[in-house]
């Protein structure tokens, strides 16, 4: 039997009889809107507004719910704005009870806990249109059955990070999936977590807006799109709130994401160009009280956007920098995600979803992915060594037993392009070839390492400031702390071999290098100038580690290819020239650079040849042999240069300067080989370095201003992979301070990382890109704020 409406009133009304409470005037009224919608013959919906609810209203509520699945009420919408009388203990259960029923769920999680988002994500709702603001969660896992959504908005949610592997798993019928203004920013992950949704056709990082009638109102850009054939929308899927003009400019003040040109040139008329323009204040208050419209000056308050001409919004834009997207001459969007402003964003998404058909409200044509195609193949890479396909292990292996490897790969058409392909390695480098392919999220497993009882009473842990791979054993890590430690570990075990306690006062150490005939041997220098030779194998009070004449505020050391030398610079523009055997300095090469030298690095190979860059712009390459008066050349960076290093066999010199200014250069004369192209962040304190990995054929970039590395080819320049790295919290964010490449094993790592909590410690971070598990750093935070310390 179905009931009908007149019984459902009837029926919580007596229910809140039993209950002793009287009955909800908003509830009551939804009621009577559906019996008039029905008498209307229009589509007969119950609608509740959770802002009008208390908690008395739960049972008589729950009751009423269990009643509407068996009346002729078709569907039930229920909302939130501000708040909430009921708890998420106590509507989840209201949305279970009314099954099928229920098809749209608009929720604010601030109302109702962050308990509310884990429960629904973990059971899954019978839904069709969920739309939820969440502040609790940096990484979304959805992993319940959402077998009946079609839009899910999660617009507002500013701490969404990322999401878990198998996110969206469960949402077969998922069409529509919108995430403006989220923190969501690396791609690899994000497309490997969308994949994973066969339906899905409409995706929205950013809400696009237009100007109509030659004029300045502004209205979404989905209004003026033709309605995909096949595809239909509730009309609720939109924004929380929908934009006015105040809102509007409040949000281009407020936005601090960086932006850059995403460089696709000149288009047709009718294409879509993207330009994105950046933000270069801290607040509405630095910017100028007056800027210029066309031809006049008005005071900033009397500006209006949408009252002034296109001549006029244009100036308008130029000359405040403001932070918004501006797409061809109609267009702007606002709301972006952080995703928005990677370079190539919008190219990378179509190429890799195939079934997309409208991105941020513009429809996606086969011009588009053409290009997008084009882009896509220029600026990344899908797979390392330019693999053709993903293999599977047993084939390699098969192709090895019967010698075929180098046989397809020397019909390969890209021979030219990659001549090592024959080489002794290709065979190890088709196995991470095969296991890297689906690998977009690699393991991250933080170094645990605990003082000995006996070596340095009064700590618990360790705070690393450097650290370096041991060149031959491939099991043992050498790391200095900011208390004067040298502590020796095996990374595998995270045992501590052995602990070098500082012998007077505590330094920072910044430089270490391991000596390549003597294993057993590690050179360390600390900021206050100390430089000492220590035996790992004979660490003891009776036996004293060698000491080298002090180099004021030290920041690096190097020992050359033949262990007879090393080079120390520090804060100054001298370099000093150590000999090891004899422990003397033999000589002090002065102002090499105009400002203070923050590396020098030894080629891999000629124990002559060393390079050294400077906060003077400059990267110089010396030789010992001509008395480094002069160097062999200078190449200039536009920013001061923080790291250069030779690639393993000497051909190349990777240099890095501040803000993502990565470059790689011949090392015979200078020129730039590779402009890498890594996106700035436009901060004078985004300290970049950069190393070589899997034996020189990618590069390892990270900054000490943000928590992503960047894995880059270094013979072509693209991008395979960006490694995001999380912290614990939203309020914590986490930084790379160093990293280096392991260099026995293909792409695996470690980054040393910093936060920005007040109580947290740095810590070393091992990641593992060919690893399918997934992981975080979660060890025990005592951090240090970002460093922005000098040295490798």
């Amino acid at each position: 039997m179905v009931l009908r409406i007149p019984e459902l009133e009837s029926g919580y009304c007596e229910s809140c009889r039993v209950c002793e409470v009287s009955p909800n005037l908003a509830i009551l009224a939804a009621i009577s809107e559906a019996e008039y919608r029905k008498a209307r013959e229009e589509t007969c919906y119950v609608e509740f507004t959770l802002d009008d609810l208390k908690g008395s209203d739960y049972v008589p509520l729950r009751n009423l719910f269990m009643s509407i699945v068996e009346s002729e009420i078709q569907a039930v919408e229920i909302r939130n704005e501000t708040s909430s009388g009921l708890s998420g203990e106590q509507l989840f259960p209201l949305l279970v009870a009314l099954g099928g029923k229920l098809r749209v769920l608009q929720v604010v999680d601030i109302c109702l806990g962050g308990d509310f988002l884990r429960t629904i994500s973990g059971h899954g709702l019978e839904c069709e249109v969920l739309t939820m603001r969440f502040s609790h969660f940096r990484k979304l896992n959805m992993r319940g059955q959402f077998r009946q959504l079609r839009q899910l908005n999660l617009d507002f949610s500013n701490s969404l990070i990322s999401f878990q592997k198998d996110c969206f798993s469960s949402m077969p019928n998922l069409r529509f999936l919108s995430l403006c203004e989220t923190r969501v920013s690396n791609l690899w992950t994000t497309v490997a977590s969308l994949s994973k949704l066969p339906s899905l056709t409409e995706l929205r990082f950013q809400r696009l807006f237009c100007k109509t009638d030659g004029d300045l109102t502004i209205e979404p850009v989905r209004n003026n799109n033709v309605p995909l054939k096949g595809v239909q929308f509730v009309e609720s899927y939109d924004l929380i709130s929908e934009p006015t003009p105040d809102t509007i400019l409040e949000t281009i003040y407020s936005f601090n994401n960086v932006i850059d040109d995403h460089g696709l040139g000149e288009t047709d008329d009718d294409e879509v160009e993207f330009f994105i323009a950046r933000q270069e204040y801290e607040s509405v208050d630095d910017i100028a009280s007056t800027i210029s419209l066309g031809n006049e000056s008005v005071p900033h308050d009397e500006v209006n956007l949408f009252e002034a001409n296109p001549s006029q919004r244009e100036a308008f834009f130029a000359s405040s920098r403001l932070g918004f997207t501006t797409i061809g001459s109609n267009y702007i969007a606002l709301w972006s995600s952080h995703i928005c402003f990677e370079r190539h964003y919008r190219e990378f998404i179509i190429a890799s979803l195939p079934n997309l058909q409208v991105l941020d409200e513009v429809p996606i044509r086969a011009i588009d992915r053409e290009r997008a195609g084009t882009v896509f193949s220029m600026y990344f890479e899908s797979l390392p060594y330019r693999t053709p396909s993903r293999q599977s292990l047993a084939s390699i292996l098969r192709n090895r037993e019967i010698n075929e490897s180098r046989t397809s790969f020397r019909h390969c058409k890209y021979k030219k392009v990659y001549p090592s392909g024959g080489s002794q390695y290709h065979f190890s480098h088709s196995l991470s070839a095969a296991k890297i392919g689906s690998s977009a999220w690699p393991s991250l497993q933080p170094l645990s390492f605990s003082t000995n009882s006996n070596s340095t009473p009064g700590h618990s842990s360790f705070r690393p400031r450097q650290f370096e791979y041991h060149p031959s054993d491939q099991t043992l890590m050498v790391f200095g702390t900011l208390d004067g430690e040298v502590v020796v570990v095996n990374y595998e075990t995270n045992n501590t071999v052995c602990c070098i306690p500082p012998n007077t006062v505590a330094a920072s150490i910044l430089g270490l290098c391991w000596l390549k005939k003597f294993p057993s041997l590690v050179l360390a220098g600390s900021d206050n100038g100390t430089i000492k030779l220590y035996n790992i194998k004979n660490v003891s009070p009776s036996i004293p580690s060698q000491h080298f004449d002090e180099f004021d505020l030290l920041t690096s050391v190097h020992v050359n290819s033949t262990d007879e030398l090393f080079l120390a610079c520090g804060y100054s523009k001298n370099v000093g020239l150590y000999d090891i055997a004899s422990g003397k300095r033999l000589q002090v090469f002065v102002n090499m650079h105009r400002e203070h030298i923050n590396v020098v690095k030894f080629a891999n190979h000629s124990p002559f040849l060393f390079a050294s860059s400077s906060f003077d712009r400059d990267v110089k390459l010396w030789d010992l042999r001509q008395n480094p008066i002069h160097p062999c050349y200078t190449v200039s960076s536009t920013k001061g240069n923080v790291m250069v290093c030779f690639s393993p066999d000497d051909r190349y010199l990777l240099t890095s300067a501040v803000d993502n200014e990565v470059k790689q250069l011949l090392t015979a004369d200078g020129r730039l080989h590779l402009d890498f192209g890594i996106r700035p962040t436009r901060s004078s304190q985004n300290y970049t370095r950069s190393y070589y990995m899997n034996g020189g054929d990618y590069i390892i970039s990270g900054s000490c201003d943000e928590n992503v590395v960047r894995v880059c080819c270094t013979k072509t320049g693209r991008r395979l992979r960006d490694v995001s790295l999380e912290g614990r919290t939203p309020s914590s964010p986490i930084f790379v301070q160093s990293l280096r490449s392991d260099p026995h094993q293909d792409f695996n790592m470690s980054v040393l990382v910093s936060y920005l909590s007040p109580n947290s410690r740095s810590e070393i971070v091992k990641v593992n890109m060919l690893s399918m598990e997934e992981g975080t750093p979660s060890p025990n935070r005592h951090v240090i704020g970002p460093s922005h310390g000098m040295g490798g």
